[in-house]
């Protein structure tokens, strides 16, 4: 034989080899036998866009109103927690408000509502309530309320707190209600 007839020999082998390797369907040189897809027109690429965009922002709207649901659900639970507090210092503000009706004995009934203040200012302070200390310090407008100045006894006593007319509070360290004092001048 020639080398020319030994180049072709082999050049079929390969091809038949490689058509033997290539799935089903598909030809030696990478073409599909069978179906042919075409590439998707631009108008079809831009509406398969414009569907992806539309399920996105759908999503992120049900995922937004989902959140906002559970944030509502999260609040009413705590306030309910809240309020399963207080009911203890209710039953007992009842028994005080009975025993005021059935007893002459004023003192006991004095430190039974003091005892009843008492458990509540602490379950109040262990929910983050704090009670603002105002009386003998200087007047701060970022935890006082001056709602009138009057003659200071002394004059150490010149713009500082002489009557405290209505106590403040802080949530947390957030002040939820301001001091209101009466100021030395």
């Amino acid at each position: 034989m020639s080398e020319t007839e030994d180049l072709k020999k082999e050049q079929e082998n390969q091809d038949i080899n490689s058509a033997a390797d290539a799935p089903a369907g598909v030809s030696a040189t990478g073409e599909n036998a069978g179906s042919v897809t075409p590439e998707p027109s631009p108008e079809e690429k831009m509406a398969d866009l414009e569907n992806k965009y539309l399920r996105l922002v759908a999503e992120f709207d049900n995922y937004r109103k989902r959140t906002a649901r559970e944030r509502l659900e999260f609040l009413a639970m705590a306030g309910e927690d809240m309020v399963k507090g207080l009911l203890p210092v209710l039953d007992d503000f009842e028994r005080a408000v009975k025993a005021i009706h059935e007893t002459d004995d004023i003192a006991a009934v004095r430190e039974g509502v003091g005892l009843i203040y008492t458990k509540l200012s602490k379950y109040l302070e262990s929910k983050g309530l704090k009670q603002i200390d105002a009386l003998g310090k200087d007047l701060n407008t970022d935890e006082h309320d001056a709602v009138t100045k009057f003659p200071a006894p002394s004059d150490d006593k010149k713009g500082k707190v002489i009557d405290v007319v209505q106590h403040g509070y802080a949530l947390n360290g957030k002040i939820i209600r301001y001091a209101k004092v009466v100021v030395g001048e």
